[in-house]
């Protein structure tokens, strides 16, 4: 089974993810490719993928993504092979996505379930992302400014969780992939 857990910067997907994989042992989170740089605190291979554009953009000249998206100026996407390999040997396959690439997946694979995490306010998501201190104030401001312009985008989703609250959007989280199963 496919599980796309998707939603802007700042919500707690990574948190929401680690939680669900204590759940769930036999899932598997897919690592995405990024050309974006490292954080201090990511390791390549186990956060991310991370290559330069050019590697990138042949992979998806060799059709070796199930998706891929560019945000904030950076390339983001999924290898095809390591999902299809987990998926035919029964896991399931938790993938950890912005709302373009969740998207995508949507379209090239109906059958799976695609859950939005939004965040209980503008406000609440915008403190969160300047207690992260990733981003300078400029990245910040147009990171924002595409999350309101996607806001609407969002009910297009199996599911729409709002995580004002771990152990209850664990839980709802936990209920989706339960009653897709």
């Amino acid at each position: 089974m496919l599980v796309v857990i998707a939603g802007p910067s700042g919500v707690g997907k990574g948190t929401v993810h680690a939680r669900v994989r204590e759940a769930l042992p036999d899932a598997v989170l897919s690592v995405s490719l990024t050309t974006r740089p490292a954080r201090p605190s990511e390791r390549d291979g186990v956060d991310y993928h991370f290559v330069d554009r050019a590697t990138f953009e042949q992979a998806i000249a060799d059709g070796q993504l199930l998706e891929w998206a560019s945000f904030a100026g950076h390339l983001y996407g999924t290898p095809r092979e390591p999902v299809e390999r987990a998926i035919a040997r029964g896991r399931i396959v938790l993938l950890d996505l912005e709302l373009q690439g969740a998207l995508r997946v949507k379209s090239a694979r109906p059958e799976a379930l695609t859950i939005a995490l939004v965040p209980p306010s503008k406000e609440e998501l915008e403190r969160r992302l300047r207690a992260r201190a990733t981003e300078d104030d400029a990245a910040l401001e147009r990171r924002l400014e595409l999350i309101r312009a996607q806001e609407h985008e969002w009910q297009q989703f199996d599911a729409v969780i709002v995580n004002d609250d771990l152990d209850r959007c664990v839980a709802q989280v936990l209920a989706a992939i339960e009653a897709a199963l």
